[in-house]
């Protein structure tokens, strides 16, 4: 026999000379043999042990064959286990159905056949041995799924809280850019707004350049409110995801020439603030992807807030989203607004077709998200 863990047999009659030729008849098989000369002995074997298969005995005193393969069955550890029933007389075949009902695989005849008493006991072990390497292979499986899941949940929280140190980043320099280098220019433009004054009117060149230098200013100071903005949107913190959304399809639609059809909600409750920046993030995404890819020349925005649920609509009229783009698990940036929704417990369903655009509809519960 091979080094496999043994099973374990239970053998189950009242006379001892009966167990010993059992045990001697079954030695060959090299199996785990458990005797029992009662009943209440099998039962309390069946409660400790993980048992292959199980011989009977029919008759017993006190509790016979049929009593004790019914309290065996009773029982969750030994339900499903083969009980083959043996009998001494043939007179007894009468009892045979009533032995099927109790629960029994298999009814043999006193004097045993040795031949085949073993090849059935060795059809069950096997079966037995199978089903435990199965149960073991099931339970490794779990136990790396689970490692799986617990794996995809920590890569999960790293990403959301890469996505929050990122964004309070950004806010921290897009106010840095506004605020120190707009103090710095607006004191500029004043300086030379003073120097400007002190120009007398034949001094032309010296005027020129000041027009120039001015010109220069402004065009800076709308470069670093545009930098800011694109960091974060002061929209975004002072009047809320609605009106951001609705600034930003504005500014797109006057970068692009993409025109943008927008339908709001009035504005209600205030949303949790990173509900809104996360929500904001999909929306620009949504509209890169537009610009980069779609060839659109309209895009349908839609969003709706309601007590269960956020739902964020993007319709264009472009080339539409091929089916390997859809499925390529190295987009970046589909992947980058799967992460947010999914922080929030939420889904984005993006869907097209050639030459008849792209839909993304975005749809976040609300439970807990509202400030």
């Amino acid at each position: 026999m091979d080094g496999a863990p043994k099973a374990s047999i239970l053998l189950v009659d009242d006379e001892a000379k009966n167990l010993y030729a059992l045990r001697e008849l079954l030695g060959s098989l090299e199996q785990n043999l458990l005797l029992a000369n009662s009943g209440e002995e099998a039962l309390r074997c069946a409660l400790n042990h993980d048992l292959a298969v199980i011989l009977l005995d029919v008759r017993m005193p006190r509790m016979d064959g049929f009593e004790t393969a019914r309290l065996i069955r009773e029982r969750a550890r030994s339900r499903l286990t083969p009980i083959i029933f043996l009998t001494a007389a043939a007179d007894e075949m009468g009892s045979v159905f009533r032995g099927y009902e109790v629960g029994a695989v298999d009814y043999l005849v006193k004097p045993l056949v040795p031949e085949v008493l073993r090849s059935k006991v060795l059809v069950f072990v096997d079966l037995y041995k199978k089903g435990a390497e199965l149960a073991n292979e099931i339970a490794e499986r779990r136990l790396a799924e689970e490692r799986v899941r617990q794996s995809e949940e920590k890569l999960r929280a790293l990403a959301a809280h890469l996505i929050t140190v990122r964004e309070e980043e950004r806010t921290h320099i897009a106010r840095e850019i506004h605020d120190e280098l707009g103090q710095v220019l607006t004191g500029l433009k004043m300086e030379l707004m003073w120097l400007a004054k002190r120009l007398r009117d034949g001094q032309k060149p010296l005027i020129e350049k000041t027009k120039s230098m001015f010109r220069l200013i402004d065009l800076t100071i709308q470069s670093v409110r545009r930098i800011s903005a694109g960091l974060r949107p002061e929209m975004l913190d002072e009047m809320g995801l609605v009106a951001a959304i609705g600034w930003h399809a504005k500014e797109f639609q006057r970068r692009t020439g993409v025109r943008c059809r927008i339908k709001l909600p009035h504005e209600g409750e205030t949303l949790d603030k990173d509900l809104s920046t996360t929500v904001f993030r999909i929306f620009q995404e949504i509209l890169t992807n537009v610009a980069r890819h779609s060839r659109a020349t309209r895009v349908d925005v839609e969003i709706s807030i309601s007590d269960e649920r956020l739902t964020l609509e993007v319709v264009d009229n472009g080339v539409g989203i091929s089916s390997h783009r859809l499925n390529d698990g190295k987009s970046l940036g589909l992947l980058g607004m799967q992460e947010r929704a999914l922080r929030f417990k939420g889904e984005i369903d993006i869907s097209g077709s050639p030459g008849r655009g792209t839909r993304v509809a975005v749809l976040i519960p609300l439970a807990g998200g509202k400030a």
